[in-house]
């Protein structure tokens, strides 16, 4: 018997761990906020696109931005960060287990994270921080806001080395023996995470604080606007990985079939974790100070992610045929028809992974040195977003809701629930299709984003962006009814579904899968090389940038003889 509960062997992945009350009362707790957060940002997305579309001017001064930066700071940051620190904590205590004195740390982190999730929410909605989810300089916000970022920031933290903590003392107990697949993919995300979120912290405790309070006159925005794409990019791939476990482990279970092959999967998100992090220059292709090779060099690196997401690709349809063949279906896309349709825990994931066709295919655009030009700062960039993060993670996020809600609170997920999460996911996905596909095509006639306005162009424009605002509109009415559905799904789930068991479901891997090498766990040279890769595509142009600062600016514009 380990420090921890006796875990999962490699010989029998069938077994797991139960997941007790104060764990499952740990874990609720995360989900709880996010769900929390669906519904606030939700309203303000319905309002923005009602001010955009002209058919609504906000009442008692609130100002669009100030929505705007709710919505955008509540639901990309507030809600995924909840959901996966909750989906993860889940996935570990059910494979590894969490001691006693783990989950203290793990309602530490809840509290540091949800206390500066309220300061910062409260600076936004007293207008003292409209400056969006961004917070580009030079907008500059009240110090709270700052602040309470970094408590979010440093809550994740100690997340993150929760996790690691379970990993590791699950390993000195199981000598020899790899570490679960779920458990492996949460501690990559979690490091990327960190490394990734050291950018953010740096740029918001060493100059947004001090400049915010009045310590210093300036702030240097190259340096800034770097540091918080060092972590904005990877920041996406820490809201797609959570995904991509319910993808290879969860969902072959839920159609009964097997993991199609471990190894695979382990690569997958090694290489995720060296080519996500040091990439944030394709976010800045336009922006001077940055010299064109690094540019260049850097987005060949964010390329590299088209390997690993193939890999998902292949791995999740070869699962899907496999387990058809095994049931009898024969013909080339006779595999085709077995899969569950009328389970919404497969088919809101499901719909989530065709949305990534089109998602993928925008983000290679987004990233491209010279389509960038075309799109760059248009609503088409939201679109995109609104496919990849809005539909792909949070159709998976819903998916894993329907069973992990019920898991944790002792409750069934009823014939007549399914059929309502059938209905919102429907509903979801011809919402975000009207919404999506009319931003993006405003964004290629040069609609801006982040703008209240549609005026731009003449009237002759006008009147054609004000069709595609009208879209919008349209779309956005029906996402926010299918968030009602959600949230009230979400509430039923929690506390008035019949009580019973909800399976938690994990897939074994095919029998005749190549076993796992046991160099993938080698975590000191998966981390050295994603130093490396960092290191190499951000110190020359990081000193670069600095040395050609303006007069009189040093590292961090921080002026000596400025200081108040």
């Amino acid at each position: 018997m380990s420090l921890q509960k006796q875990a999962v062997t490699t010989e029998d992945l069938s077994v797991h761990l139960p997941i007790t009350k104060p764990e499952a009362k740990l874990y609720i707790s995360f989900i709880y906020v996010a769900f929390i957060s669906l519904l606030i940002g939700g309203l303000m997305g319905l309002l923005q696109v009602f001010v955009r579309s002209g058919h609504l001017t906000l009442p008692f001064g609130i100002n669009y931005y100030q929505v705007l930066t709710v919505h955008g700071v509540v639901l990309a940051l507030v809600l995924t960060t909840y959901f996966i620190i909750g989906f993860q904590y889940a996935l570990m205590g059910k494979t590894v287990g969490i001691s006693k004195a783990q989950r203290k740390v793990a309602w530490l982190g809840f509290w540091v994270m949800t206390i500066g999730t309220v300061i910062t929410a409260v600076t936004i909605l007293l207008g003292r921080a409209s400056v969006l989810y961004t917070f580009y300089a030079p907008l500059q916000a009240h110090p709270a806001f700052y602040i309470g970022l970094a408590l979010v920031v440093v809550g994740s933290w100690l997340a993150c080395f929760v996790n690691w903590r379970q990993l590791y003392v699950w390993k000195k107990a199981h000598p020899g023996e790899k570490s679960p697949l779920l458990a492996f993919m949460v501690n990559i995300n979690m490091i990327m995470w960190f490394i990734a979120s050291l950018g953010v912290a740096a740029t918001v405790l060493i100059q947004f604080i001090p400049w915010s309070l009045g310590y210093v006159e300036t702030i240097n925005v190259l340096v800034s606007r770097t540091l918080f794409w060092y972590f904005g990019h990877p920041l996406v791939y820490f809201w797609l990985l959570p995904a991509y476990m319910a993808w290879y482990v969860i969902i072959p279970k839920i159609i009964g079939g097997k993991l199609f092959s471990d190894s695979l999967a382990r690569l997958s998100f090694i290489l995720f974790l060296f080519f996500s992090i040091p990439v944030g220059f394709h976010h800045q292709l336009t922006e001077p100070g940055i010299d064109p090779m690094w540019k260049f060099i850097q987005v060949v690196l964010t390329f590299m992610v088209i390997i690993p997401s193939l890999m998902t690709a292949f791995s999740i349809f070869a699962t899907f045929e496999i387990t058809g063949r095994k049931k009898g279906f024969d013909s080339l896309f006779g595999w085709y028809k077995h899969l569950p349709w009328k389970d919404v825990r497969f088919l809101a994931p499901f719909i989530g992974m065709l949305a990534f066709i089109p998602g993928g295919a925008g983000g290679i655009i987004n990233a491209s040195h010279q389509l960038n030009t075309v799109v760059h700062n248009t609503i088409w960039v939201t679109g995109h977003f609104h496919l990849t993060v809005g539909t792909t993670v949070i159709l998976t996020f819903f998916g894993i809701t329907y069973w992990l809600v019920p898991h944790l609170t002792n409750r069934k997920l009823t014939p007549t629930i399914n059929k309502l999460g059938i209905i919102q996911s429907i509903t979801w996905t011809v919402g975000m299709s009207i919404m999506s596909t009319a931003m993006h095509i405003q964004g290629l006639l040069g609609g801006p984003r982040r703008s209240a306005y549609s005026t731009y162009g003449g009237t002759e424009q006008s009147t054609e962006w004000g069709a595609y605002q009208l879209a919008q509109a349209i779309g956005g009415t029906i996402l926010f009814i299918a968030i009602i559905l959600m949230v009230y799904i979400f509430i039923k789930l929690a506390f008035f579904a019949p009580q019973g068991e909800e399976e938690f479901p994990i897939a074994e891997e095919e029998e005749d899968a190549t076993p796992t090498p046991k160099w993938m766990e080698n975590w000191k040279l998966w981390v050295t090389i994603t130093i490396a890769l960092i290191l190499f595509a951000y110190t020359i142009p990081f000193i670069d940038i600095i040395h050609h600062s303006p007069p009189g600016s040093p590292p961090f514009d921080w002026p000596i003889g400025n200081s108040k």
